[in-house]
């Protein structure tokens, strides 16, 4: 369990070369500054960026095999989990799907000043995208599961891998879904919150097919 600012980023340098870091470390600097203008993530928790966010975020990729294309981040806020993949996983296709226009500006000033070649932001509606067979779908406090699920089904095969980080209501919200998708999924422990989970599973063939 991760448990301090110098072991989560620690944790994160051990799974990245020098270059990706310090493009992680630039994008920590802008997310500092922008919160400056807009809300992108609770002021608080910026005091501890690397364990609440960027690990928080990277853990992710325990789940998400390399290889796996695309990986859709939807209401992708600041960028997490999703910049911090695709900073991460340069040889994964990222997109970010946010409406609101301002944090759809950050996210495009973010891509091209970390140079991310390998992401792209769907500045619309998640119902306004059109729909691709997605290999992983994430999301960070995005909706409840059941609407989650219902919202981004026609993005899935039998093949995407769902990674949902649901923090301390994970448990809660799997035991709230019907018997048939309950058994469909389950929480992984987060290594940064010891009461957060993260809810990992796939779902039957209900949307595109490949």
């Amino acid at each position: 369990m991760i448990d301090s600012e110098e072991a989560a980023r620690q944790y994160v340098a051990d799974r990245c070369d020098d270059e990706t870091l310090l493009t992680l470390e630039k994008y920590v600097t802008a997310l500092k500054a922008e919160n400056q203008r807009q809300n992108l993530v609770s002021a608080a928790s910026l005091d501890s960026v690397w364990s609440r966010h960027i690990a928080d975020s990277a853990q992710l990729l325990n789940f998400v095999p390399r290889g796996t294309l695309p990986v859709l981040d939807l209401g992708s806020g600041p960028g997490l989990p999703g910049l911090v993949i695709a900073a991460m996983r340069p040889d994964q296709t990222v997109v970010l799907v946010e409406s609101r226009r301002k944090r759809v500006e950050f996210l495009q000033e973010m891509v091209a000043l970390l140079e991310l070649r390998n992401c792209r932001v769907e500045g619309r509606r998640l119902e306004q995208v059109g729909a691709f067979p997605a290999g992983a779908i994430t999301a960070r406090a995005f909706a409840p599961l059941g609407r989650l699920l219902e919202l981004s089904k026609r993005f899935s095969t039998a093949d995407t891998l769902w990674v949902l980080p649901k923090g301390r209501s994970a448990a809660q919200e799997l035991a709230d879904m019907p018997t048939a998708q309950r058994s469909l999924f389950h929480v992984e422990q987060s290594i940064t919150d010891p009461a957060a989970g993260i809810i990992v599973g796939k779902l039957p063939f209900r949307g595109i097919r490949k």
